[in-house]
């Protein structure tokens, strides 16, 4: 019989990080050990015997979490946004003096949400337009989400890599900001609105046809597979990965 995997959840109160909890505690081969919550001692994750931590905090305190997971040689599975590419940077040099230690950062843990982004990173290289309509809930703290600066980056990156242009755009005027966010090339624009949880809209558009990839999350136990999935394979994936889609085979055979 297979030794279950000890699993400490931070932000075990908040909306996502309750759901971990009770999702970790009811899945075979893992063992919820620590639940702990804002202000609790980080040593907890210690003594506990934590193999994985799950971060489900807030963007000022997730570094500080995963550093000190790191530094103990405990894998870290994390859905807070807020890494800047020089926290990044930071954590690499954590890790490289933990090489069989592994971080994921994921953005969305949501399956469908990384099978789409993937498929719209595929689908980009040959349409000449393409932007991004992000929408959530009002109580979200931050703008463009994760998911959508993800998706507009390696959008982005695939079209770049085939020459394909900048998206066409003759406007000259914008003092609102009605055209969005900038996000390398790619408009992004987010709304928030109550009643939503998360969605993403990728339009993809070239002259007579347009393609749009769509994907919903309608309650947060959808990001559960996801989250126990980087739970199950963050052992196997030293370092640090940025993406759930790391975790998953999402070349064709022979691609």
């Amino acid at each position: 019989m297979n030794q279950e995997i000890p699993v400490a959840v931070l932000g075990a109160r908040g909306r996502m990080g309750s759901q971990a909890v009770r999702a970790v505690d009811a899945a075979e081969g893992i063992a919820l050990v620590a639940a702990l919550g804002s202000g609790d001692n980080l040593g907890t994750l210690v003594s506990s015997g934590a193999q994985v931590v799950v971060d489900l905090t807030v963007p000022d305190a997730t570094y500080r979490n995963v550093a000190f997971a790191v530094e103990h040689g405990i894998h870290a599975v994390v859905g807070t946004t807020g890494w800047t590419a020089e926290r990044l940077t930071d954590l690499g040099v954590l890790l490289a003096d933990r090489p069989a230690t592994g971080v994921l950062i994921a953005p969305n843990f949501a399956l469908g949400s990384v099978l789409a982004t993937a498929f719209a990173a595929s689908a980009a290289r040959y349409f000449e337009s393409v932007e991004i309509i992000e929408l959530h809930h009002p109580d979200k703290v931050d703008a463009p989400s994760g998911t959508a600066a993800r998706t507009a980056q390696l959008v982005s990156g695939v079209r770049s890599a085939a020459g394909v242009p900048r998206s066409p755009d003759a406007t000259s005027s914008d003092p609102g900001g009605a055209r969005g966010a900038d996000v390398d090339g790619v408009r992004v624009h987010s709304v928030r609105l109550r009643g939503l949880t998360a969605h993403q809209e990728v339009l993809l558009g070239s002259p007579g046809e347009q393609l749009t990839i769509r994907h919903d999350s309608f309650d947060r136990g959808s990001f559960m597979p996801g989250v126990l999935l980087g739970i199950r394979g963050v052992a196997s994936h030293p370092g640090l990965t940025v993406g759930l889609d790391g975790y998953l085979d999402l070349h064709a055979p022979g691609g």
